[in-house]
């Protein structure tokens, strides 16, 4: 091993630590800004390093992408109330899920075939990401009012995301068997779009008030597809550190349907039961809203 590969592989260390004690310090009100500021510092040492190590000679596009993404993020940050974080937290789950997908599908273009395993990291991560991306951007507009926060059903459902579950194995199986790029970039195409349709159908069922479980479940799901994704890319730091996002937020998902008495088997397959359910259910329906104690005097 030559200096250069000690010295990235020692700042890939120090990147993991510091997603590691971010993550940690994250678990506290007090210290979470400045576990949120050590795990972008990670995040920075591992760009910077990949980037630097993988020899590239234009840096325009990346410059030009690190200053507009440092923008919108500033802006954001400084605009958005506190009560709209849930809704910037979803969109931000949306963005690392569709830059995994774009790693992807950058790995198809500079080669002829791809071997078997790393076709099926593809195949995770698009998959993985899509669904994070549309199901994000559909939790988003749920909470922010743009879409109805009430479960969204139709005729058919289960059978139509059955059908869709189907499909998107039998493109992941093609891909997998058939690595040669010319013959699999339609299948791959269909594998896209058919994502995108998973990760709506995914969370539009759910109603407005199991939307922080669904981002936390999102969340989980952006760290997988940057697992995958530094798979496809054979970037250690990433899968750690995809790994980590992915492990706490599955970890964070069950606490959160604890607190509020649901499975988690629940949130994760009520896309494709909720039809049922919504029709065999007894009781009270609908969407919990508050009252004031004028309006409350008046019902009792």
């Amino acid at each position: 091993m030559n200096t250069t590969t000690l010295i990235i592989n020692l700042v890939y260390i120090v990147a993991s630590v510091c997603f590691i004690l971010g993550l940690k310090m994250l678990s506290s009100p007090a210290t979470a800004r400045k576990g949120n500021l050590i795990s972008a510092i990670g995040m920075f040492l591992a760009v910077a390093v990949t980037l630097l190590s993988r020899g590239i000679i234009s840096y325009q596009w990346i410059v030009i992408g690190i200053i507009a993404g440092g923008l919108i993020g500033a802006v954001a940050a400084r605009m958005i109330a506190m009560t709209q974080m849930p809704e910037m937290v979803a969109l931000f789950n949306g963005f690392g899920g569709i830059a995994s997908l774009l790693v992807g599908w950058a790995a198809f273009h500079p080669v002829v075939q791809l071997p078997a395993f790393t076709m099926f990291t593809v195949y995770l991560s698009v998959l993985i990401g899509g669904v994070t991306f549309t199901g994000s951007v559909v939790a988003w507009g749920k909470l922010s009012a743009v879409l109805p926060g009430r479960p969204i059903l139709f005729a058919g459902q289960q059978v139509f995301n059955f059908l869709l579950l189907l499909a998107i194995l039998a493109c992941g199986g093609y891909l997998c068997m058939n690595p040669v790029i010319s013959q699999a970039y339609p299948v791959f195409l269909a594998t896209v779009a058919l994502s995108f349709v998973l990760g709506i159908m995914s969370v539009i069922p759910i109603g407005g008030a199991d939307m922080p479980v669904v981002i936390s479940l999102l969340n989980s799901y952006s760290g997988l597809a940057a697992c995958a994704a530094g798979f496809v890319i054979n970037n250690n730091v990433l899968i750690v550190s995809g790994a980590l996002v992915g492990a706490s937020g599955i970890i964070l998902t069950k606490i959160m349907c604890k607190a509020m008495n649901r499975s988690l088997g629940n949130v994760l397959f009520s896309g494709f039961g909720s039809a049922v359910q919504k029709k065999s259910a007894k009781g009270a329906q609908g969407e919990a809203k508050p009252i004031s104690i004028g309006d409350a005097y008046i019902i009792l």
